[in-house]
Order: structure tokens, then C-alpha cells, then sequence
């Protein structure tokens, strides 16, 4: 049967539709994928006590007057005195010294109006040679101790917390088989895991009073001290997937 030109023409493009519907049935959306399968979360830690050893000693004093000017002259004074005091036993890494804040601001009356003025200037004292800034208290006269306290120096931290972390992942990596093994499963693949660290409290002590003064004008007593111990710990979580 002859058609016509443009009856063939109809004819092939029905065609071409017929055999298009199939293949784009069969291109529907694939379903969502399902949660993930034999996972499970679990957390490990690890902690050690360690002694800490930097002493840090807080001196400071506080001066008043109505002269600004005269006020931070005394306090100056009385810094400058501190540090020549400490200076002779400053030594890099063991004995180290800086000064603190220094501020002067006005006191005002009830009423108005600038009554006078206030100030105060500290000096920060700390290192590993607790001998030593123990005895130092006890020659600056100048000041007084204002705080005391212990912490870890960066070398003590790094070593605990590399010694802590890697503690903690052993117990991580032997818990996560552990639980495989349980289940049926004969070991299994991290997905994802966080380490964290857990900050040692740092001991400090309540203001002391100034100790008893010799006839020379000095303290004849070094600061009684005593290292506290500090808890650094790190723990691992994260999620594993069990594997046959």
C-alpha cells in the first residue's frame, strides 16, 4: 500500500513515540537509599593524674591619695622596688617575671564630682623553681601576695595529653571490635570519630596574709607551697560500621 508523503511521515513519528513510552518507563526514581546498616556509636576515654609543675605567685598593692599624679608615683615605686627583688632570681624556664596590670582611676563623691583617685600595679612571678619564687616572697616588701596557683607548663601538657590520646583510641579501637564480635560480625571500618581533650583545673589558693617581718625590714619566711595533682584526660566517639 502506497502512502502519502505526509501519512508516512504520521506514521514513522507514532512509531517513534510507541518506542520511546517503554524506555521512559523504565527510567523512573530509584528510591531513596536506605540508613546506613550494622553501625553503631560508641565513646572510650582515658585520664592520668599528673603533678603540676609551674607555681605562679601574684603580688600586688593598691595605693590612694587625692593627687593622681602622686598616686602613681607610689605605685610605681613600689613595682620598681618588686622587680629589683625579683630580677636577682629570674632565670629563663625556671624563674620567670612580668608585670601585671597597672591602672589608676578616680573616686568619685556621693554628691559629684572626682574625690580623689585609686590605683593598683601588680607583679606576676611563675616558673618550675617553686624553691626559689617560695623564697622571693618573702624579700619583696613592697607588695603583697595577692594570688597563688599551680598549673602545667606546654612540655608536661603535650606529653600527657599525646600519652592520654593514644590510651583512649586503643580503648576506642578494642571496645568498637569487641562489639563487632558480639554482634556476629568479624571486625569492622571507622565512618567517623572526634578526639577531645579535657583541661586539667588549675589549684589555686586563697590570698595569703604577709608573713612575719624581721628586724631588717624583710620577711624572714619563704611561702609555704605544695604541688597539687592535675586529671588531663581525652576521649574518642564515633560511630564504626561492623563488617562480615
Amino acid at each position: 500500500m502506497n502512502l502519502s508523503p505526509n501519512l508516512a511521515a504520521l506514521t514513522l513519528a507514532a512509531a517513534g513515540v510507541l518506542q520511546m513510552v517503554p524506555n521512559g518507563a523504565s527510567a523512573q526514581t530509584q528510591p531513596a537509599s536506605l540508613p546506613p546498616q550494622n553501625v553503631i556509636n560508641l565513646m572510650a576515654s582515658a585520664s592520668t593524674e599528673v603533678t603540676m609543675d609551674i607555681l605562679q605567685v601574684v603580688f600586688a598593692t593598691t595605693r590612694e591619695g587625692n593627687d593622681a599624679a602622686a598616686v602613681q608615683s607610689q605605685l610605681k615605686q613600689a613595682l620598681d622596688a618588686a622587680l629589683a627583688e625579683a630580677r636577682k632570681v629570674a632565670k629563663p624556664g625556671q624563674v620567670e617575671v612580668q608585670t601585671g596590670a597597672f591602672s589608676l582611676s578616680p573616686r568619685y563623691a556621693p554628691k559629684g564630682g572626682i574625690a580623689g583617685w585609686q590605683g593598683r600595679a601588680e607583679l606576676i612571678v611563675e616558673g618550675r623553681d617553686t624553691a626559689a619564687i617560695a623564697q622571693l616572697t618573702g624579700r619583696i616588701t613592697s607588695l603583697t601576695i595577692a594570688r597563688v596557683g599551680y598549673n602545667l607548663s606546654r612540655e608536661a601538657r603535650q606529653k600527657v595529653e599525646a600519652e592520654v590520646t593514644a590510651q583512649s583510641i586503643a580503648r576506642f579501637r578494642e571496645r568498637a571490635l569487641s562489639y563487632a564480635q558480639q554482634f556476629g560480625f568479624a571486625g569492622y571500618t571507622i565512618r567517623e570519630v572526634q578526639v577531645g581533650m579535657q583541661d586539667p583545673a588549675i589549684f589555686a589558693a586563697a590570698p595569703m596574709a604577709r608573713a612575719r617581718m624581721s628586724a631588717s625590714g624583710q620577711s624572714d619566711e619563704s611561702l609555704p607551697v605544695e604541688a597539687g595533682k592535675a586529671t588531663v584526660g581525652a576521649s574518642v566517639s564515633g560511630s564504626v560500621q561492623m563488617t562480615k
